[in-house]
């Protein structure tokens, strides 16, 4: 039996956990932050990026109004009803209500996710009351055996 594609997903986000936190990098072992886990998740197990990210500042998410997060994960993934969510989806955050969605991470299975921390790097945690009310949106991969690119 063939591992689905959230199995092969969330396997590739757990070689992931200890990677230190480096604001725009994407590289496993060497530093990302919460988009670089998305991405090198995507080129480990999906292939070449879809499309080129523009340099972010740490503060962007505060100084527009563009949902680029969502928008680019709308492009490229299938979004899914929260009661579809499962571990491997990746899960999509706002800090606050109004704000744009900037964070995000993979569902790990019993109230877990894994996402890329400052001061901590990637790393496992539980999806307490305070993260589930942050909750923007959830996706899924693509499977690239029904869907190559």
């Amino acid at each position: 039996m063939s591992a689905t594609i959230n199995e092969i997903v969330l396997a590739e986000a757990r070689l992931w956990i200890g990677t230190p936190y480096l604001h725009q990098a994407s590289t496993r072992g060497a530093g990302c932050d919460c988009l670089g886990l998305a991405r090198g998740v995507w080129r480990a197990v999906i292939g070449a990026e879809p499309e080129r990210l523009p340099a972010y500042s740490r503060d962007w998410g505060e100084v527009g109004r563009q949902e680029h997060v969502l928008g680019f994960a709308r492009r490229h993934l299938r979004e899914i009803a929260p009661s579809s969510a499962v571990p491997g989806d990746l899960v999509v955050f706002r800090w606050r209500a109004g704000n744009i969605a900037k964070h995000m991470g993979f569902l790990a299975g019993e109230g877990r996710f894994i996402h890329a921390w400052e001061r901590v790097g990637v790393a496992e945690a539980a999806l307490t009351p305070s993260w589930r009310k942050r909750i923007a949106a959830f996706f899924r991969f693509p499977d690239p055996s029904r869907n190559p690119f």
